[in-house]
């Protein structure tokens, strides 16, 4: 299983911006985080400038998002989606999508609960519950 450091999923997303602006090809993961940076021109700033973002903390209880969090978030749904896993998520994204009519937005939706289920994850101790999931999912398409 690919796990990669802090370090890593940063130059990542650096790379793909340099890669981009400077006209150069991209190719696998890379087209996706791409998508992913672009929605979000907010992260630009921060992406045009390594050497000040490599090392910053963000920390939640300042009210501060992680956009490398953030955008490696798009990536882990959008690999779930590609693969339907857990299976049903890429139908309930279908449905957000028609709901919500934008794709971002749909993915944001998604992104709530995967973000909760990570939390229970890491404060409990246990195993990634795909069931809670898609219910989290269910209940923000307005199903019970």
């Amino acid at each position: 299983m690919f796990n990669p450091s802090r370090d890593q999923v940063r130059q990542f997303f650096f790379s793909v911006w340099a890669k981009y602006r400077a006209g150069e090809s991209l190719a696998g993961a890379e087209l996706p985080a791409l998508d992913a940076v672009l929605a979000h021109p907010e992260y630009h700033v921060i992406l045009d400038q390594p050497e000040r973002y490599q090392e910053r903390d963000y920390l939640p209880e300042s009210g501060e998002i992680n956009p490398f969090l953030h955008l490696s978030m798009h990536l882990a749904i959008a690999e779930q989606l590609s693969v339907d896993q857990p299976p049903g998520i890429r139908d309930r994204y279908q449905r957000l999508l028609r709901q919500h009519g934008n794709a971002m937005t749909a993915q944001h939706a998604i992104m709530d609960c995967l973000a909760e289920m990570i939390w229970q994850v890491q404060r409990h101790q246990t195993a990634f519950d795909s069931a809670s999931y898609l219910r989290c999912l269910d209940h923000a398409l307005g199903v019970t």
